[in-house]
């Protein structure tokens, strides 16, 4: 029985994508578009602004086609990109703020009346996390990453990923402890 690999499936199409065949490009993106929307959306926080971070995630893809040189996964360089892309998105957005954000955004408890919106909750604190520390909580926790991919992905040692997570954790432990027994 033919087992299907899809790191080396993978592989084989970035090789022909660097060739120019326009559909193992379009196969590409259509494997990894979904998983690398949500990763966006989770960085940036709203899902248009993760549409332009992957479109720009793509167009950056497509530039680099010929540079990648299979020491990481398709996975692991596309995810590395979308980081890329999303931390000069954040930079955008400081440099072309005229106010200033307001960051004590509110986590409610809730009450016996209203139950708590957890969801919302998270997700204004994951917003309320440095990027750093958000994009090592999505990667573990959302998307499974190893701590070896996070290293990769975001080009710094294992420990400082190791050190970010435990801090990130610690973090969203605090914005919700109203939450936790």
């Amino acid at each position: 029985m033919v087992q299907h690999n899809p790191g080396a499936d993978d592989i084989e199409l970035m090789r022909r994508a660097a060739a120019g065949e326009a559909g193992a490009f379009h196969a590409l993106v259509d494997r990894h578009a979904q998983r690398l929307f949500r990763l966006a959306v989770s960085l940036v926080g709203n899902a248009v602004d993760a549409e332009d971070v992957l479109q720009e995630t793509f167009i950056g893809a497509l530039r680099g086609l010929r540079s990648f040189e299979g020491r990481s996964s398709v996975r692991t360089w596309l995810s590395r990109i979308l980081v890329t892309q999303a931390a000069r998105w954040h930079r955008d957005q400081r440099r072309s703020r005229t106010q200033p954000m307001d960051e004590s955004i509110p986590i409610s408890a809730g009450g016996a009346d209203s139950p708590p919106d957890v969801g919302m909750d998270v997700n204004a604190a994951m917003q309320r996390l440095s990027p750093e520390h958000r994009q090592v909580l999505v990667m573990r926790e959302f998307e499974q990453m190893s701590y070896d991919e996070m290293a990769e992905v975001l080009g710094i040692p294992r420990g400082t990923v190791e050190s970010r997570l435990h801090r990130a954790r610690s973090e969203m432990r605090e914005k919700l402890k109203a939450y936790l027994p």
